[in-house]
């Protein structure tokens, strides 16, 4: 017999048949007359009942049917007695795959908290919470590629080994195959890496996004999703060592056509996210006014998960330079009655409580900033007119500040090799970035969204760590 999951049986389309279930017990629980085992397989939020009564199964028949425990389960589908659900299975056989200790099996039927569940991480996708967010991590992520291929985009793989800082951050995970005690050295005592695997020094990417202007230039529209890494010490919960990137390229465009995609971008996932994945996000918006109830009246949300999502999807983002986000934070009572921990003034990098306070206080939906000084963005931005700021583009979300950022790239030679050289960076470096100037060269943009931050926005979580399978993090690389 044909496995059916648990998501189908639900919906009735078998009732009055003989089914197979295999899944997980999440509990048991009954008297001498029957038991009642709730089975999930993952494949949504709800359990499904089994019902095995006394007459067909001793309780030495069910002694291994504990939480935790794998179990096959055959029995008809029938309208279920109880309330809860529309469904239930009475189980004619019933067989153990997989037994659970239950003295040693760390899940059990209470509340965990998320510390605790980061450090079994192993086994916290049996969790709703994390089925839950892992499923609609699962829909965004398929929501992204359907996105770019109904637009026409060409999905590029960009290398994760690479010789170049696209950031110019210098916080990189070395690749080496070198000996670490006794490397070869040069004359003047530096470790030669002309003797390295690559014949030079490598990293692991942070940006797949100077290959992907590559593949621009020959392609129009292309993006790229996969794994970036960042080595900086930040224990924060909106940092990851380990992380995924979207990153589009866009021939022929501007920043206002960039700031317009990702926008539609943003809303297009979302509601993916909505339409499919309604049951899991309600669930997570239950819990997240859960966890609001124990805060301070001043500190609580002030629409529900699903009411935050819905409010994004249905209105146009806010669109403001970065000098009048400078003004409105200046003139902000937050800022007079000096709440914002860091300084604010022209030329300064915002800080996440400089842009929650634009998003969340004065603008109350996600908002486009612009038009960034360029001694703070990267030197492939696009110098503005003024001189003094470059055309970029960051979007702030509710509760967690930037989720995009992205530029106009500088097309001009001569002035990309000028920033080049003011952060640095030598031509010989990057001399096949500089060919696409050279040769066919056009306007063209992009951005970047950080995929876990989306997933904590569609979600709730308020930890970044809860939305990637396993955290990759300062002094953690555990699982």
């Amino acid at each position: 017999m044909q496995r059916i999951k648990v998501k189908d049986l639900l919906t009735g389309a078998e009732a009055g048949k003989e089914v197979l279930l295999k899944g997980w017990v999440r509990t048991k629980r009954g008297n001498k007359f029957v038991s009642f085992i709730a089975v999930n397989d993952g494949s949504t939020i709800n359990n499904l009942q089994v019902v095995a009564e006394a007459e067909k199964f001793s309780e030495e028949a069910l002694k291994d049917v504990t939480t935790g425990a794998a179990i096959a389960v055959t029995g008809e589908l029938v309208a279920s007695q109880g309330k809860g659900q529309a469904y239930e299975v009475q189980a004619t056989r019933i067989e153990v795959l997989g037994k659970a200790d239950p003295e040693t099996y760390p899940l059990q039927k209470k509340a965990h908290s998320l510390e605790f569940l980061r450090e079994i991480a192993h086994l916290r996708f049996r969790t709703n919470t994390f089925g839950a967010v892992f499923r609609v991590r699962n829909a965004l992520a398929f929501a992204v590629h359907r996105f770019f291929n109904e637009k026409g985009f060409v999905y590029m793989h960009t290398p994760i080994v690479t010789a170049s800082d696209a950031e110019g951050a210098g916080e990189m995970f070395r690749v080496t195959t070198l000996d670490p005690i006794n490397p070869p050295l040069t004359e003047s005592g530096a470790v030669n890496y002309a003797e390295d695997f690559f014949g030079k020094a490598t990293n692991l990417t942070v940006s797949g996004q100077l290959e992907g202007e590559l593949a621009a230039m020959a392609f129009s529209d292309i993006y790229t999703f996969g794994p970036t890494f960042r080595a900086e010490n930040s224990n924060t919960t909106r940092h990851l060592a380990e992380f995924w990137m979207i990153e589009p390229e866009m021939a022929f465009y501007d920043l206002k056509m960039t700031a317009d995609l990702a926008e539609e971008f943003i809303k297009y996932i979302i509601r993916y996210a909505l339409e499919h994945n309604r049951e899991d996000i309600e669930f997570l918006g239950q819990r997240l006014a859960e966890e609001d109830k124990a805060k301070p009246q001043h500190e609580r949300q002030e629409m529900t998960l699903l009411e935050k999502l819905e409010f994004v999807v249905n209105n146009s983002f806010e669109r403001i330079t970065y000098t009048e986000a400078i003004d409105i934070l200046l003139n902000s009572n937050h800022y007079k009655k000096k709440k914002f921990q860091y300084d604010v003034s022209w030329g300064v990098d915002l800080q996440s409580e400089h842009e929650r306070y634009l998003v969340e206080k004065h603008f109350k939906k996600p908002v486009v900033v612009t038009d960034y000084p360029k001694d703070i963005k990267a030197f492939y931005m696009r110098l503005n007119d003024d001189g003094k700021t470059v055309a970029a583009m960051d979007i702030l979300a509710p509760g967690i500040g930037e989720i995009v950022g992205g530029s106009q790239r500088e097309e001009r030679l001569d002035l990309l090799v000028e920033r080049m050289k003011g952060v640095g960076i030598h031509e010989e470096e990057l001399w096949w970035y500089l060919d696409t100037r050279r040769f066919g060269g056009c306007p063209h943009a992009g951005f970047g969204l950080g995929f876990e931050r989306m997933v904590q926005f569609v979600t709730g979580m308020g930890n970044i760590r809860d939305v990637i399978p396993f955290p990759r993090t300062p002094q953690n690389a555990e699982f």
